[in-house]
C-alpha cells in the first residue's frame, strides 16, 4: 500500500467537520477530507502492522524465539499436535472444510515411543575396553556350595558399567634407564618399549584433537588452555600443526567422495556465514584502491561463506564443506562437472535464494516447503485465518510423507502415495492462494502479500515431491549439516587463511560423513593416519563405510 496524500487537520478545522458531520451538512469538500482521512487511517494501520511484524523478527533473531506453549493432552493422554505444524494457529470450520475437501486423508503416523531419559544399556558402548572377571572362588563343572548336590555350568555374564575421565591428549613419561662403563665411557640406554611407537603424538593424539577442534568445534587456543589446566599442555600452534597432517591424510578420502557425490541423486545445498582472515584484509585493500579511484565499491566479490553440499548416493550420504568466496550455487556447479556423463540429472534442494542457482538445465531444481510454511507461521499473530489455511494444509502433506516414512515406501511407492493424498491438498491450496490475489483479498506489499506471491511464484519447484520419485519436502538436512560449521564459527570466529579454511573443509566433511554412516569416527581417523601409504594408493577401499574391509588381514 502507498503512502497517501498527508492531511493538514487543525484542531478547530477537525472539531468544525466533526459538528457538520453530527448536522449531516457537509460539502463537497468536506466528503472529499473524509476520503483522505479514511485512506490514511486504513494505510497508517497497514504500517504499524508492517512495523510491528519487523520487530517481531528482529527481537527472534536478538532474543531467540518465545517458547510456544504445550498443547493440551488428548483423550488418549498423548500430547495432541505434529511435526512440522505444531501450534498452529486455529482453522475456522469453513477453512477445514476447504483444506479437507481437497481428498482422501491419508492414514495417521504412528508416533514413536518416549525416549529412555537419558538411560541407556550397556550395548550403547561399542568402543568401551572388556575386562572379564572370573569368579573368585567357582568355576564351571564344580559342586554347588549352597545345596551340594548340582554342578554349576556358565550363564551369559552380567555387566557392570564404569566411565573414567582424563585429559583429551593425555601423556606417559618413559623413563629410560642409563648405565655407562667405568673403563671406556660408553653410555648404554634403554629402549623406548615397541608399543609406544617413534613419534611424539601418536595418530590417536592427533584424531583426537581434530575430533575437537572440527567436530566440537573448540578452538585450538581453548584446547591449549584446556590441556594446561589438567597438567597436559600442548600449544595452539602444534596442535595446528597435527590437525594439518591428519587432513593430509584423509585428502584423497575428501577427493573421492567428492568423485562419489557427483553421481547422487538427491543433493541438499545450503551457505552461511564464513570468515577468513586473509581474504578480509584483501577486501580492505581493494575497498582502499576503489576509495583512492574515486570509486563507491570495488568490483570484486568480497562475500565468504561456507557451503555445505549433503549428497545421497543410494542408501548412503556424503556431506561436502566448502569455505571461501564461492556461493553454493558455484560449489555445486564444480561438483556436477565430475558427474558421469549420460546420468540423470540429480534432484538439487535449497531455499529460493539466487546464490543456490547452478547450471539448471543440468538438474531438477526443489526448493524448500518448510521456508514457504514459515513465512506463514510467523503471521498467525496478526492473520491467523489466513496463516492456518497455509500451515495446516502443509501439516497434512507433512503427515503424509511421515506416513510414507514409516511403511519404508521406495521412491516410486512414495510418489504414488502423494500423488493420491498431497495433490489434491496442493490443487485446493494453490486455488485458495491464487484467489487471495486476484481477488484482492490481502495487500500485495504486505507481508502477508509477499508470503503469497512466494508460495505461487515457486510452485512448480515447492510441488516438486508430486512430480519426481524421490524429491524431498524441504533442505532440514543442509539446514542441520551447515550446524557443524555454524559451532564452529561461534567458538573461533574466523580462519586464518584459505589454506587452514581449506583443510577445515577436508576434515569437517569426512568427520561429517562418518557420523551420516554410523562409523566411528576417531577409529577412522586413526586407521587412515597408520594405513597412510595404503590411503594413498587406494582411497576407494578406506571411504568410512568400507575401510573395515581394508584393515581386514588377507
Amino acid at each position: 500500500m502507498k503512502q497517501p496524500e498527508d492531511v493538514q487537520l487543525s484542531r478547530e478545522e477537525g472539531e468544525a467537520l466533526i459538528e457538520r458531520i453530527e448536522r449531516n451538512t457537509l460539502s463537497a469538500a468536506d466528503r472529499q477530507l473524509l476520503v483522505k482521512v479514511l485512506t490514511f487511517y486504513f494505510w497508517l494501520l497497514f504500517a504499524l502492522r508492517e512495523a510491528k511484524l519487523s520487530l517481531k523478527r528482529i527481537k527472534a533473531l536478538v532474543f531467540g524465539e518465545k517458547p510456544k506453549p504445550p498443547k493440551p493432552p488428548s483423550a488418549d493422554g498423548t500430547p495432541s499436535g505434529g511435526s512440522p505444524g505444531e501450534n498452529e494457529a486455529p482453522t475456522s470450520p469453513s477453512q477445514e472444510q476447504e483444506v479437507q475437501a481437497a481428498g482422501p486423508a491419508a492414514p495417521p503416523a504412528k508416533k514413536p515411543p518416549p525416549s529412555g531419559h537419558g538411560r541407556q544399556g550397556a550395548e550403547v558402548y561399542r568402543a568401551a575396553q572388556t575386562v572379564e572377571c572370573r569368579h573368585e572362588e567357582l568355576a564351571v563343572g564344580e559342586r554347588c556350595p549352597a545345596c551340594g548336590r548340582g554342578t554349576l555350568y556358565r550363564l551369559p555374564p552380567g555387566v557392570e558399567m564404569r566411565l573414567d575421565g582424563n585429559a583429551l591428549v593425555s601423556a606417559v613419561r618413559y623413563e629410560l634407564e642409563k648405565v655407562r662403563c667405568s673403563a671406556c665411557g660408553q653410555i648404554f640406554t634403554a629402549s623406548v618399549p615397541a608399543a609406544a611407537g617413534t613419534e611424539k603424538y601418536t595418530a590417536r593424539a592427533r584424531a583426537v584433537l581434530a575430533l575437537a577442534r572440527y567436530y566440537l568445534g573448540l578452538p585450538w587456543h581453548r584446547l591449549e588452555g584446556f590441556q594446561a589446566l589438567v597438567g597436559v599442555p600442548v600449544p595452539d600452534a602444534t596442535q595446528g600443526d597435527q590437525g594439518e597432517m591428519v587432513g593430509d591424510c584423509v585428502h584423497p578420502i575428501f577427493k573421492w567422495l567428492e568423485t562419489e557425490a557427483a553421481q547422487g541423486e538427491i543433493i541438499f545445498q545450503d551457505d552461511t556465514l564464513g570468515r577468513v582472515l586473509t581474504l578480509i584484509e584483501e577486501n580492505q585493500i581493494a575497498r582502499a584502491k576503489a576509495r583512492a579511484q574515486g570509486k563507491v565499491k570495488t568490483e570484486q566479490r568480497t562475500g565468504m561463506q561456507t557451503t555445505a553440499l549433503v549428497v545421497q548416493v543410494g542408501g548412503r550420504r556424503i556431506c561436502l564443506y566448502y569455505t571461501g568466496r564461492r556461493h553454493a550455487g558455484e560449489n555445486l556447479e564444480a561438483l556436477l562437472t565430475k558427474r558421469e556423463p549420460g546420468r540423470g540429472k540429480p534432484l538439487v534442494m535449497s531455499d529460493a535464494l539466487s546464490h543456490n542457482n547452478a547450471e539448471e538445465a543440468t538438474l531438477i531444481r526443489c526448493h524448500c516447503l518448510a521456508h514457504g510454511r514459515r513465512q506463514f507461521s510467523d503471521l498467525a499473530e496478526d492473520f491467523p485465518a489466513e496463516s492456518a489455511v497455509v500451515v495446516n494444509a502443509l501439516k497434512l502433506i507433512y503427515d503424509h510423507d511421515d506416513e510414507a516414512r514409516e511403511q519404508e515406501l521406495d521412491a516410486q511407492e512414495r510418489l504414488a502415495y502423494h500423488q493420491k493424498y498431497s495433490a489434491p491438498l496442493f490443487t485446493t491450496l494453490k486455488t485458495w492462494l491464487e484467489r487471495q490475489t486476484a481477488e484482492r483479498l490481502v495487500e500485495p506489499n504486505s507481508s502477508l502479500g509477499k508470503a503469497v506471491a512466494y508460495m505461487l511464484e515457486h510452485w512448480e519447484t515447492l510441488t516438486q515431491c508430486v512430480k519426481e520419485p524421490g524429491a524431498p519436502l524441504d533442505n532440514n538436512v543442509a539446514e542441520r549439516a551447515l550446524k557443524l560449521a555454524i559451532r564452529q564459527r561461534k567458538n573461533s570466529l574466523f580462519y586464518a587463511t584459505e589454506h587452514s579454511a581449506y583443510i577445515a573443509s577436508i576434515l569437517t566433511s569426512v568427520i561429517a560423513t562418518c557420523v551420516q554412516a554410523g562409523v566411528n569416527a576417531f577409529e577412522y581417523l586413526v586407521a587412515v593416519q597408520r594405513h597412510r601409504h595404503e590411503v594413498f594408493a587406494n582411497p576407494r577401499a578406506w571411504l568410512p563405510w568400507n575401510y573395515q574391509v581394508a584393515l581386514a588381514p588377507s
